[in-house]
């Protein structure tokens, strides 16, 4: 490794995945902050202030510093950044050169954010990539022919579809709308159905444990605890698989309609290329049962769930690294230049 070190980072609404070139993935932890209010110093970040959510007294606050795939609170995730950037260097004195995902329709004042905020956590330089070039090269596609590749990146706070071509992205969305909206939602269908109100955790573990968006052969359920909304007693309630499909569909719906949407858009070669290979999905999103066969359905077209899907974006920011080299002229850097190319 020389006396350069370098550093991938999948800063995502859920969680903030660490890559070290040489090594792989050495961090993988919920994008959190525990902080006391009255010093404004922090407390815990990563796990153990996820452990926080919803449980802190009134000078302590848990909070996720990124909204929707951008930076919500600035200095958080600057604090957030260096605690994660040093968690990963150790007690080196060499200041790390830092590739970030970013989603592909954030703002240039949202680039600027997420570059000052690495900055000034203590890399070197940084550079940005979008997320579904990351995903497609992470998910081990090769996007330098000129060939079209199909990719649905499905996070915690944001979506990104793309069609990609010789190193580019040719068509993209990027819609708010992933994994949290889909827990969002399931507390609003259990507060409506039930009157019992859940938190946000317990709705998260249901989608992970029995939730569906396609029909399923055998009914599921799982237990969750809330609170009743007319007695306001805690309470125990048996939850479906059938109530999680029910919950989730308008959410989905929203997203399949966005894939159909880039569909439209794509080139007609492009087009047939993606007709041949099929739709690649990366993200923890995409995990929930039934993704894959829902946009089948929708789409008429094959599509894959990458090996080690969660990961796919922090390994194709660390492969990025390994010919950083070549593109470096290509990568969002501080002039906020946007184009992607491999040569």
């Amino acid at each position: 490794m020389g006396l350069r070190m370098d550093i991938g980072i999948d800063l995502g609404t859920a969680s903030v995945l660490v890559y070290i070139k040489g090594k792989g993935i050495v961090i993988n932890e919920p994008s959190v902050v525990a902080i006391d209010i009255n010093t404004n110093k922090i407390l815990e970040v990563g796990e153990e202030a996820r452990k926080m959510l919803g449980r802190t007294p009134g000078n302590i606050v848990a909070i996720r510093p990124l909204r929707d795939g951008v930076i919500s609170d600035f200095d958080i995730t600057e604090k957030m950044l260096k605690y994660f950037i040093k968690k990963a260097v150790g007690n080196s004195f060499i200041k790390p050169r830092v590739i970030i995902c970013v989603p592909s329709g954030v703002t240039e004042v949202e680039k600027r954010a997420v570059l000052e905020a690495s900055n000034n956590a203590g890399a070197k330089k940084t550079y940005l990539i979008e997320e579904p070039v990351a995903a497609a090269i992470g998910a081990g596609l090769d996007i330098t022919k000129p060939s079209g590749h199909m990719v649905i990146d499905m996070g915690g706070g944001t979506t990104d579809i793309a069609v990609i071509s010789l190193g580019g992205i040719v068509v993209s969305r990027s819609i708010k709308v992933a994994g949290d909206k889909c827990d969002d939602a399931i507390v609003r269908y259990v507060r409506k159905k039930y009157n019992v109100m859940i938190g946000l955790r317990s709705a998260e573990e249901l989608k992970i444990k029995i939730g569906t968006v396609f029909p399923v052969e055998e009914e599921r359920f799982m237990e969750v605890r809330g609170r009743n909304l007319v007695t306001g007693l805690p309470v125990n309630l048996t939850i479906s698989s059938s109530d999680s499909m029910e919950a989730m569909e308008e959410t989905i719906t929203t997203i399949a309609d966005a894939v159909h949407s880039v569909l439209e858009k794509t080139p007609p070669e492009l087009a047939a290329d993606i007709s041949e290979k099929g739709i690649v999905m990366t993200g923890g999103g995409c995990l929930i049962h039934g993704m894959d066969k829902l946009l089948e359905k929708r789409t008429g077209l094959k599509v894959t769930i990458a090996e080690d899907a969660v990961s796919c974006v922090a390994k194709g920011t660390g492969q990025s690294l390994e010919h950083m080299d070549v593109l470096k002229d290509a990568l969002i850097t501080e002039n906020i230049k946007m184009n992607y190319s491999i040569q």
